[in-house]
């Protein structure tokens, strides 16, 4: 349910409120926080509550580093783990200047002026993703170790799954704050697990997805685990991706939901393809995340099939024509949502606009394939530093994002992200 500002102070004032979370994430997708008492909210509408920005990644330097919070009341939330007696509600916000003028660094907003072009040239998308993460246990001091809290496979039940509980309390939780998880599952890796989304916005699905790795980093710790979203936490095992399915519709109809896509849909997919190698620095946005490529179903090469593992893009096989769609299969939770969903999304848009011609289908098994079969085919980024050296010469890339982002990631080195 979307709130109106007045509901929401209604509601604040009504419901034994007491701390009010303001949400935002600096340009890596860290997800920040600032805590105001209800008796600042209005306030915050109108103005916004300041903060220092040059103390945030990616944002302002200190010679001029006052941004505003701007509470979006659309994304409402009580948080089901604190007292339920003087309860603790959270916003999602988008970033200001003084003067009251959108800060050009704020990836929420990149999003929402991406999807205001996709509306005025009457497209739309919807976004749902599939979230890997392993569970490990805690030292005697409480601090993680790289021991997984289950040997568990694909799909194992209990006893073997130890982790029932605690996905079944996550999409407990994550229903009680009106997200909608649609399935979960044991995945491949000891101790590693699965929560898929419905389909949504894109800005929902972006805060949702901030919100899903909060929800599951509180439900572990409150089972004495630690949650890991990094891309390779244990080498010889599969890693943590963020498969993003896409849908694109136009006029109300789902472009993907024929199995012999229509060229629109052909174009939008070779869009993607054709910028991949520019936009994976923002896909996959530390030093570990390229040790994931290229085994246990992580893409290495530039491809595109129905129903296949091994590829970048994968076609799902649907029962139901109506839920058409692809899957991205490089990302993983190392980015932020918000930059990525916007690259994604206007790289299939210039697909479209420029009528790029979608390569030949390729069936096979990339991982089984010979040295000849894969010959010409192109590869994802080896390195962040490579992935990084791709974007920052790309004229694509800086069409979407300012330059004070470009420029922070010049200056970024990426984080050794192993657990």
């Amino acid at each position: 349910m979307e709130y109106s500002k007045r509901e929401v102070l209604q509601y604040i004032a009504e419901n034994d409120v007491k701390f009010i979370k303001l949400f935002f994430t600096d340009i890596f997708g860290v997800l920040k926080s600032i805590s105001i008492q209800p008796s600042e909210l209005e306030r915050a509408f109108e103005t916004g509550i300041s903060f220092d920005a040059s103390a945030v990644k990616g944002f302002l330097e200190v010679d001029r580093s006052d941004l505003f919070l701007v509470p979006d009341p659309s994304t409402l939330s009580v948080l089901p783990w604190r007292p339920q007696h003087g309860r603790v509600v959270r916003f999602y916000c988008n970033i200001r200047y003084p003067d009251g003028k959108p800060f050009e660094g704020d990836t929420r907003y990149i999003l929402q002026q991406t999807c205001e072009k996709l509306k005025k040239d009457g497209y739309s998308v919807q976004i749902g993703t599939e979230c890997e993460f392993y569970l490990f246990q805690l030292d005697e001091n409480g601090n993680p170790t790289k021991i997984p809290h289950d040997n568990g496979g694909y799909c194992d039940l209990a006893p073997l799954d130890r982790g029932e509980n605690v996905r079944r309390d996550i999409c407990i939780t994550l229903e009680q704050m009106g997200i909608q998880p649609e399935m979960s599952h044991h995945e491949t890796g000891p101790g590693q697990h699965e929560v898929d989304f419905r389909y949504s916005s894109p800005i929902c699905a972006a805060d949702n997805l901030a919100t899903f790795k909060t929800v599951v980093s509180t439900v572990a710790a409150r089972n004495g685990l630690y949650a890991s979203f990094a891309p390779k936490p244990l080498d010889e095992k599969a890693g943590n991706g963020l498969h993003i399915n896409l849908s694109l519709s136009k006029d109300g109809k789902n472009l993907f939901a024929d199995k012999d896509f229509c060229e629109e849909a052909k174009c939008f997919i070779a869009g993607i393809m054709n910028r991949i190698k520019e936009i994976t620095a923002f896909l996959n946005s530390s030093k570990s995340s390229y040790k994931r490529f290229g085994s246990f179903e992580a893409p290495m090469y530039v491809g595109w099939s129905h129903g296949n593992r091994s590829q970048l893009i994968r076609i799902p096989n649907v029962a139901d024509s109506s839920r058409g769609r692809i899957e991205l299969r490089s990302p993983d939770s190392t980015c932020n949502q918000y930059s990525a969903f916007a690259l994604i999304i206007q790289a299939g848009m210039e697909g479209i606009k420029n009528k790029e011609k979608l390569s030949d289908e390729l069936t096979v098994n990339i991982f089984n394939s010979s040295e000849h079969e894969k010959a010409g085919l192109q590869k994802l980024p080896a390195t962040f530093d490579e992935a990084v050296s791709i974007a920052l010469k790309s004229k694509f890339v800086q069409s979407v994002l300012p330059k004070v982002t470009l420029d922070s990631f010049s200056n970024y080195k990426g984080n050794d992200v192993e657990l």
